[in-house]
């Protein structure tokens, strides 16, 4: 579906102080070069890159986005690294924006219309639009023939039911502010879909999955006839899982608790709940899971007890939503340590045999990836399926460019 076509599209992913970005020939949808722009504004600022097995690092100066894109731009180009001989030959820009809001509910080319839309969106996404725009404008300033195509996190989720997606709050919230679920990791979520079907010889269309995106920020998302019905992050991703840092899901009551007893601002409870809490504040060890982890097994009792409230918390969203779908086809795990954690898998799934869920050890602990890690009796497959957001981003690029 996807292969054949020649065209190569650059992928940025701009966040508040790095560039990631890839650029991909979807002939055969290989990537020919890879890089991380870092510490943008920051002492330290450095380009690392891969063309091939190689790895190179330009360490300079990085003011702001501009400076980094252009930085970018130049090295696929020139020097003795070069993967282009012009940036004529990049056919799409394909960016990243983490919020649509309610205005964009697909792939979109942008335009005035579209940058407009996304300022909009920069009140529910202060951390994460304005990074995405900058990518954005400076790309139309650089390179301003070639077509920037804005691809949302948010998307994939917008087909989920009303009842789903609003909260319990006086309706006017919705309709003045937009407040509602909005859901998060949703490019993760659909590329993970469709390989998941292609991996069981189905059609998306004709399947019920659960996909467990756990990570730093980790979110689970049933998937139903190939759409999102329902989410575990919120307005913003703050809400659902115990994460890395973030506290997930709360009481409300708690951010008032929290600013009276610890005398706190708004400001510096939101950052305590986003950057201080989760796996962080319950281990008191690491927002990292494989530090977490290594201690958990050590029998560290706040390692353990962080890594199973977490894993508690994934083991309730996939309760829940095999519930409102009906049924369940096949469970998937995917990003950082759903891809490469056997001990968290195995807590997770621990507690699922009573829907005939059997998870094989062996194919748990071992194997290549992709690969299904359950049992061949088991009622429920479950799979292992590494995510790639670059590539679903330039198959989004190319199916629009398509049209």
């Amino acid at each position: 579906m996807w292969k054949g076509v020649k065209m190569k599209v650059l992928v940025l992913n701009c966040g508040s102080s790095s560039i990631k970005y890839q650029l991909l020939d979807m002939a055969n949808e290989s990537v020919i070069t890879k890089g991380l722009v870092e510490r943008i504004g920051l002492n330290g600022s450095r380009l690392k890159y891969q063309v091939g097995d190689a790895q190179y690092v330009v360490e300079q100066d990085i003011a702001g986005h501009s400076a980094g894109i252009a930085l970018v731009l130049d090295i696929l180009c020139k020097g003795p690294h070069k993967v282009i001989k012009s940036l004529n030959e990049i056919d799409v820009v394909g960016h990243r924006v983490t919020h649509g809001g309610e205005l964009f509910k697909e792939t979109v080319k942008v335009d005035a219309e579209v940058i407009e839309g996304i300022k909009k969106c920069i009140s529910i996404a202060p951390l994460h639009n304005p990074a995405n725009l900058a990518g954005i404008e400076t790309c139309m300033k650089l390179i301003p023939k070639t077509p920037q195509i804005a691809v949302f996190d948010t998307a994939f989720h917008q087909q989920m039911p009303q009842k789903a997606f609003m909260y319990g709050l006086p309706y006017d919230l919705y309709k003045k502010y937009g407040i509602r679920r909005y859901g998060f990791h949703g490019t993760s979520h659909r590329y993970v879909t469709e390989r998941t079907a292609e991996l069981m010889g189905k059609k998306a269309e004709d399947l019920k999955l659960v996909i467990c995106h756990l990570g730093n920020g980790a979110s689970v998302t049933a998937v139903k006839n190939g759409h999102s019905v329902d989410t575990s992050m919120g307005f913003t991703p703050l809400d659902g899982l115990i994460m890395g840092t973030r506290c997930g899901e709360i009481d409300p009551a708690l951010v008032g608790f929290i600013m009276e007893h610890e005398d706190m601002t708004v400001k510096q409870v939101m950052r305590y709940l986003n950057g201080q809490s989760g796996v962080l504040g319950l281990s008191g060890i690491s927002s990292d899971f494989r530090d977490v982890e290594d201690e958990a097994i050590k029998g560290d009792e706040r390692a353990e007890m962080a890594i199973d409230a977490f894993a508690y918390q994934v083991e309730k969203f996939i309760g829940s939503y095999v519930m409102i779908m009906d049924g369940i086809d096949a469970l998937v795990f995917t990003a950082g340590v759903g891809e490469n954690s056997p001990y968290v898998r195995n807590k997770v799934c621990t507690n699922l045999s009573h829907w005939g869920t059997k998870l094989d050890k062996e194919r748990n602990e071992h194997g290549d990836k992709p690969r299904k890690i359950s049992t061949d009796d088991s009622k429920v497959a479950i799979y292992i399926v590494p995510t790639n957001e670059e590539l679903m981003i330039a198959r989004e690029c190319k199916r629009l460019l398509g049209k």
